[in-house]
């Protein structure tokens, strides 16, 4: 796992794929040293190979790095979500848990066993079925990882909600496969330039990083 990065990755993310007894694939290392030299990267591999891990972890390592010495993000501008995770799939609950809060119950897990604090990380959903109530606390208190649908995604962005994503610096968008080559597809792709566009009024010289993730291309 020492080559998960080539610089050295955070100790708690080290502790936790340290202990998969299967180790991180070759895809998932090459990925991840590809996403560290700032390109964009397609995963493309089958189902329950872990892609989504990867790219998870990848984008929790970069949160937490982020954090090494400012464990609790002080909330001035409300601006806060770091990572979009976009799934064309309404069904989100179930990915949510087995790609992703799996994996920081995992990490908390490591925290315990070393010693050390985890800096916390929030995760909020927002989709078609999300309610009123819960939007406007998704505005209030944005979480670090949002997931939602590239529906969700638009509407955000033409909206006052829109501000809290000025910060996002990775995209992952799963299921690349199905919404490429359809108006959906066309549709996310405004978004994300929309999204970029957003990041640069508010000083960001590159675009967000993007991971696309497909069982098939």
């Amino acid at each position: 796992y020492a080559a998960f990065r080539k610089s050295q990755a955070h100790p708690l993310l080290h502790d936790f794929a340290a202990g998969f007894s299967f180790g991180l694939d070759d895809f998932q290392l090459r990925a991840c040293r590809e996403l560290e030299d700032g390109r964009g990267v397609l995963v493309a591999a089958p189902t329950g190979s872990g892609k989504t891990l990867s790219a998870f972890l990848w984008a929790i390592d970069s949160v937490f790095r982020q954090r090494a010495d400012l464990p609790e993000e002080p909330k001035k501008d409300g601006s806060r979500t770091r990572i979009l995770y976009i799934s064309p799939l309404k069904a989100l609950g179930v990915d949510v848990e087995r790609n992703l809060r799996s994996p920081l119950i995992g990490i908390g897990q490591s925290a315990r066993r070393l010693g050390l604090t985890a800096p916390g990380i929030t995760v909020g959903v927002r989709s078609g079925d999300t309610t009123s109530s819960d939007r406007r606390k998704l505005v209030s208190d944005p979480p670090d990882i949002l997931i939602t649908t590239p529906e969700s995604l638009y509407l955000m962005l033409t909206s006052r909600a829109g501000d809290t994503l000025r910060d996002v610096h990775t995209v992952i968008i799963d299921e690349v496969h199905a919404v490429a080559a359809t108006k959906r597809g066309a549709h996310l792709a405004v978004s994300l330039e929309r999204l970029d566009a957003l990041r640069r009024s508010h000083g960001a010289e590159t675009a967000a990083q993007r991971i696309g993730l497909s069982a098939t291309v």
